[in-house]
C-alpha cells in the first residue's frame, strides 16, 4: 500500500456530500441519492437540519461502513435507509427501486437484539419466514441452513434467556438473513457486547459475508472495527450530518490489528472525525 487512498466527497461536484465515482445509482445494490432531514423547531427555537444532501452507493457484495462525530446523524441515516425513517428530501434506492417503508429486501440488525424470549433459537431464526410462500420443510430446511453458518445448530431449542450476548446476536444475523435479504444494514450490532466478543463476532461477520454475498452497510462508532470490516470507510461530519470524505481500505484480509498499514487507515479515519466544519 502506498498510501492511505480517500476519495474526497466534495470533488465529485459543488455538493459537499456528493461521493465521486462508480457505482452510479441506479447501478448500486443501494444507493443514497442527496439524502437530507431536517427536524421541526420547537417553540424555543428553529428548525434543525440533522442531514445535507448525503449521497454514496454501495456496490452487490461490498461491505461498506459509516462513521462519524457524535451527532452527526448516523443513526438518522442509518432508519433512513431501512424506510424506517422518512427523508425530508432525497431519496434511497434498492437495486433501482425507490425505499419507500420497511421491506423483506433488507435484513436489519440493532444493537439490541429484539428476540422473541418466548421462541427457540429456530423459531426466532425462521420467525420472518413463516408469511413466505416456502413450504414447511423449505422453512425448516432454510433455518438450518442459517443455525449453520452462524455455529448455533445445537442450540436451536434453547431460549433466548439461556444465551450470551454474543450469541444473541448471532441469533438476530441469522434471522436476519434466513429471508434471504439483498442488502443486511447494521447499526451498532456489537456494541452491547465485551472487546473480546465483538472482536469474535467481527471475524464470524466476515465469514459470513464471504460465504453469502451479501451487501453490508453497517453502522459503527469503532474505527478499529470499521477498518477491519470494511472495503470502504464513509466518513461523516456534523452540524449538519454529510458525508466529509470515502476512504477505500487498501488492505488484504484477514486484517492483523498490529500491522502499520491497518495502524495509518486507523489514524486517517480518526483525523477525518476529529477535523473540524
Amino acid at each position: 500500500m502506498a498510501g492511505v487512498n480517500g476519495s474526497d466527497a466534495g470533488d465529485a461536484d459543488d455538493s459537499p456530500g456528493r461521493a465521486d465515482g462508480p457505482p452510479e445509482p441506479e447501478a448500486a445494490s443501494v444507493a443514497l441519492d442527496g439524502v437530507g432531514k431536517t427536524y421541526p423547531g420547537d417553540g424555543d427555537g428553529g428548525a434543525v437540519r440533522a442531514l445535507d444532501d448525503v449521497s454514496f452507493s454501495v456496490a452487490d457484495g461490498e461491505f461498506v461502513c459509516l462513521v462519524g462525530p457524535s451527532g452527526c446523524g448516523k443513526t438518522t441515516l442509518f432508519r433512513i435507509a431501512a424506510g424506517l425513517t422518512e427523508a425530508t428530501d432525497g431519496r434511497v434506492l434498492l437495486d433501482g427501486t425507490e425505499v419507500t417503508g420497511p421491506t423483506t429486501d433488507m435484513g436489519v440488525v440493532f444493537q439490541e437484539y429484539h428476540l422473541f424470549p418466548w421462541l427457540t433459537v429456530a423459531e426466532n431464526v425462521g420467525f420472518g419466514l413463516e408469511r413466505s410462500d416456502r413450504s414447511p420443510a423449505e422453512r425448516e430446511a432454510r433455518v438450518d441452513e442459517m443455525l449453520d453458518l452462524v455455529g448455533l445448530t445445537e442450540f436451536r431449542d434453547a431460549y433466548p434467556k439461556s444465551l450470551s450476548g454474543g450469541m444473541k446476536q448471532r441469533v438476530a444475523i441469522a434471522r436476519s438473513l434466513a429471508v434471504d435479504p439483498s442488502l443486511l444494514l447494521m447499526d451498532e450490532p456489537f456494541g452491547a457486547v465485551d472487546a473480546q466478543t465483538r472482536e469474535m463476532l467481527q471475524r464470524e461477520l466476515l465469514d459470513v459475508w464471504a460465504s453469502t454475498g451479501k451487501t453490508v452497510l453497517f453502522v459503527t462508532h469503532d474505527v478499529a472495527e470499521a477498518v477491519t470490516l470494511a472495503d470502504r470507510v464513509v466518513v461523516m461530519a456534523a452540524d449538519p450530518g454529510r458525508v466529509r470524505e470515502i476512504v477505500d481500505v487498501d488492505v488484504e484480509r484477514p486484517r492483523e490489528r498490529g500491522d502499520a498499514a491497518f495502524a495509518e487507515y486507523v489514524g486517517r479515519v480518526r483525523e477525518l472525525i476529529g477535523a473540524g466544519p
